[in-house]
């Protein structure tokens, strides 16, 4: 079994961003409504590694009404100095998909926006959503072969599941998108090469769904006695495996990495 270490991959991938943007100009732009703990903590990491590699972050927090919201994303969307914009899920009391639609595409780090959405549906990618691409990102590190490989996705969300069905499709696999009403969901894991669970339920595959070396892609993120845990019964699954992601330390560090590498990537298509 090998361990796909998401950390130690997101710091190369630093390393090398840092020499690329050496010759860009990029800002962020992260806005946030109200005040969440988790949120809190989310956006000092982004605003940690993007200014480890040299990107400027400038950071909004915002208390007033939908509009306030929207007013200002339309002023960073004018705004030529700005790269990328975050707007930082939840929103208290506030449609995000409503607000987050007034994004630019051109400028949206998160991948979400329609426009954004049906190029990937499409197969003219354009910027994918970060966990998506983090995720094809450590596959292709370690030089796992998607193209013609049997992939389980469990967790249909529009984050994760949705379009990394289509980002994977896109490359070639067979890929089966289950969900809380799939039937006989081990008969689909049996079979599987790859088995990406993004579902947020501890230990929900267990060692006796899965075959003798597949490949585990864990994105879920669970607090069991205080202690963080994925969706795979890790300890009782990792044997079968010849290639399984940590939770922490896989998909997580790759997903903050690949806000880097829209903004590299976005930063470019603007000055062409």
């Amino acid at each position: 079994m090998i361990l796909m270490d998401g950390k130690s991959y997101r710091d190369e991938l630093l390393i090398e961003y840092k020499e690329r943007i050496k010759e860009l100009d990029i800002t962020l732009a992260i806005i946030q409504v109200g005040n969440n703990d988790a949120s809190n903590l989310y956006i000092k990491n982004k605003i940690k590694y993007c200014n480890d590699v040299g990107i400027d972050v400038k950071y909004y927090n915002i208390d007033g009404s939908e509009k306030d919201v929207i007013d200002l994303i339309n002023k960073l969307n004018n705004d030529d100095k700005i790269t990328g914009i975050i707007l930082q899920s939840p929103t208290p009391n506030m449609d995000y998909d409503m607000l987050a639609e007034h994004i630019d595409y051109r400028k949206d780090v998160d991948g979400f926006s329609k426009e954004n959405i049906y190029k990937l549906y499409m197969n003219e990618e354009s910027i994918i959503p970060c966990t998506v691409k983090g995720i094809i990102k450590i596959l292709d590190h370690y030089n796992i072969e998607i193209s013609g490989s049997n992939i389980c996705i469990i967790g249909r969300g529009n984050i994760v599941g949705k379009p990394l069905s289509l980002a994977l499709t896109n490359r070639n696999a067979t890929v089966t998108l289950c969900h809380s009403k799939t039937k006989n969901l081990k008969e689909i894991t049996k079979k599987s090469d790859i088995i990406i669970s993004a579902v947020g339920k501890a230990n929900i595959i267990t060692k006796s769904m899965v075959k003798d070396g597949f490949v585990g892609i864990d994105v879920g993120i669970n607090r069991i006695d205080g202690k963080l845990v994925g969706d795979f019964d890790f300890d009782n699954i990792k044997d079968k495996a010849s290639y399984i992601t940590p939770v922490p330390g896989g998909i997580g560090p790759m997903t903050i990495a690949m806000i880097i590498d829209n903004l590299i990537e976005m930063s470019i298509k603007k000055e062409n």
